[in-house]
């Protein structure tokens, strides 16, 4: 009897604890094949600006509780601890309380043994420089807009993403060859084609993830919401629909010494079904650049779906763009911040110009072309002066690996 209800209290035990795991916050940011415990503690590093605002824009205190945002693709199972997917997210949650500053990801984490309570992360090491990374931009596998592109319905035509499929495994597959590893791989955002409430939605976001939960278990995964990831003129469920499949639509993250912007570009495009989050997102990231200029970070990049300016920053506004006024204020705010590049997708071609010292990176498409570019990836290498890069088609990448040059400046250590 007595081995019975030991058996039984170590169940529960047991239970409460891969909870407690799955059921993770942002404080335990994770990434493909490696788990970080959830921490308690506020993480040291700046200190955030004033008291943070929820989704809604209130304080935190008067907002309304939220569910968490970040769920695992798998879970415990017969055939052991399945293999975890989500974005880092670094910034306070959405059903906590506030966090103390940005948390820096730990790509440096090593991988252990869920089932031996070996879960942990790594220092705190990630806020200072140690000299020359690269990590990979990809954007647009957009799953399912190869067949509607090619027979003229971009609204209904796309019940099928093949070509697709093995497009995103080649650049996994690509990806995992590197060798040194990149710190992180990036999608800027339409990681599927179908439309919030679009009938192929849910099918091709479980075969995308199933084909990025090939990634190497040491290149963690970064995520950004695109325009056919949360609708064109996005709402709260829009949103929150994408936050559960895919962790939040903006965050950031600190890599060996540099700051990194995840932003939710569709809330500049068209925020009229939900203005409040875009007052949200702006306060936040007012913080965000805050902390930046306090801890004197060697360099902040941002991430986003749809590019300022495609090759010039007063270029006429179009569906590829934003607006040229909403444009200015952001490339002003930038600049003032010391940003060096903005790195984007939506384009599905490769283009890209400069604002007073503000690099626009427009990259290419894994998925369907809709210039003379080929499928592809961008490689990009961070030093102590510069951000260098260049965009490899896929068979190149995955017969070649990056360039001499590029790995000499890898190489050149402080």
């Amino acid at each position: 009897m007595t081995l019975a209800l030991l058996t039984l209290h170590l169940r529960k035990h047991l239970k409460k604890i891969l909870q407690r795991v799955t059921d993770f916050r942002s404080s335990g940011c994770v990434h493909a094949g490696s788990v970080l415990l959830h921490l308690s503690s506020p993480l040291p590093g700046p200190p955030p600006a004033a008291a943070p605002l929820s989704r809604a824009g209130l304080p935190r205190a008067q907002a309304p509780p939220r569910r968490r945002r970040c769920r695992p693709l798998g879970g415990p199972g017969p055939g052991g601890w399945r293999r975890l997917l989500t974005a880092w997210r670094p910034r306070e949650t959405r059903s906590g309380g506030p966090r103390a500053g940005p948390c820096p990801p730990s790509a440096t984490v090593r991988r252990t043994s869920a089932r031996a309570g070996g879960l942990r992360r790594a220092g705190d090491d990630e806020y200072e420089w140690k000299g020359p990374f690269y990590f990979i931009q990809g954007a647009d596998p957009q799953f399912g807009l190869i067949k509607s592109w090619a027979v003229g319905d971009t609204n209904n035509g796309d019940d099928e993403w093949k070509e697709e499929i093995k497009l995103t495994e080649q650049a996994v597959q690509a990806v995992n060859k590197l060798n040194p590893k990149p710190k992180f791989f990036v999608l800027c955002g339409d990681l599927i084609h179908g439309m919030p409430g679009s009938q192929w939605r849910k099918d091709q976001e479980r075969d995308l993830k199933n084909v990025l939960k090939n990634t190497d278990q040491n290149i963690p995964l970064v995520f950004v919401s695109g325009n056919h990831d949360i609708g064109n003129a996005p709402t709260r469920e829009t949103i929150d629909n994408y936050c559960e499949s895919w962790g939040d639509d903006y965050f950031s993250f600190w890599v060996g010494g540099v700051f990194f912007l995840v932003l939710n570009s569709q809330l500049y495009f068209d925020s009229s079904k939900c203005p409040e989050l875009k007052q949200a997102q702006d306060v936040w990231l007012n913080e965000q650049l805050a902390v930046a200029e306090k801890h004197k970070c060697k360099h902040i990049i941002v991430f986003q779906h749809i590019p300022l300016f495609l090759r010039e920053p007063d270029e006429d506004h179009d569906y590829f763009n934003l607006e040229k006024s909403v444009r200015q204020e952001i490339m002003e705010k930038f600049h003032k911040a010391g940003i060096k590049a903005v790195f984007s997708g939506h384009y599905h071609r490769n283009a890209g110009g400069s604002y007073r010292g503000l690099e626009m990176v427009v990259t290419s498409a894994i998925g369907c072309q809709l210039g003379e570019d080929t499928h592809g990836l961008r490689v990009v290498v961070v030093t102590d002066e510069k951000i260098v890069h260049r965009y490899y088609s896929l068979d190149e990448l995955s017969s070649q690996g990056m360039e001499k040059e590029l790995l000499d400046m890898l190489a050149k250590q402080i």
